[in-house]
């Protein structure tokens, strides 16, 4: 995944284009949450190619981090109010319509008892960080909450991606393998919990 924007990096880097490249590798992590990128480029290959252009001296990676930490919570707050204000009109939709609206019912269910876990995890692999700021949104959790927990959790995550890219440049593809395997084992750990929590949250929806 990251091979051609890691190639695209180096061609820029000798070109003397950093700051282009700086801004480039921000707005997608921007963009992750805000413009749903998450769904075809995970966030953290931008983080690590620039923990990895930080540790070759391109740029600080202090700075880098900052920046980084920055895009990630404004991306996420820009899809937290495209889930507040057209949310809605996504639940009735015939996507909304084909989701159902009992499973809308439990991610309610389940964002009015956990939302601040959930905003804070959902950090933690890339298909979770392009929805849950939406979903938060169209759950209405309140965006002190919501920006409370969210800027835990793009520090925290934002932190430990760019870090592994500083630390581990020279292995940059083995590293990138390990993470995908993170993400599919967190993936698959959220769909067991989820699964627990529908358990137990069906017999109080039906009691409705």
């Amino acid at each position: 995944m990251s091979a051609w924007i890691e190639t695209a990096a180096q061609w820029l880097v000798s070109n003397n284009l950093q700051a282009p490249l700086f801004v480039l590798l921000i707005l997608l992590a921007f963009a992750e949450a805000a413009a749903f990128v998450g769904f075809v480029l995970p966030g953290e290959t931008a983080l690590l190619i620039g923990g990895v252009l930080a540790h070759e001296g391109v740029w600080s990676v202090w700075l880098f981090l900052i920046c980084a930490i920055i895009g990630a919570i404004a991306g996420d707050s820009v899809g937290y109010e495209v889930g507040k204000h057209f949310g809605p009109r996504i639940m009735v939709s015939p996507f909304g319509k084909f989701v159902g609206a009992k499973r809308w019912r439990l991610a309610e269910q389940i964002f009015a008892r956990y939302h601040g876990g959930a905003i804070f995890f959902g950090r933690a692999q890339a298909l979770l960080r392009a929805l849950v700021p939406a979903l938060a949104g169209m759950h209405r959790v309140p965006y002190r909450t919501f920006i409370k927990w969210n800027a835990a959790g793009g520090i925290v995550f934002s932190t430990i991606v760019v870090f592994l890219g500083y630390e581990f440049a020279n292995a940059l593809h083995q590293l990138e393998k390990y993470l995908r395997y993170w993400a599919i084992f967190f993936l698959s750990l959220v769909i067991i919990v989820i699964m627990i929590l529908k358990k137990k949250l069906e017999s109080t929806l039906e009691g409705e």
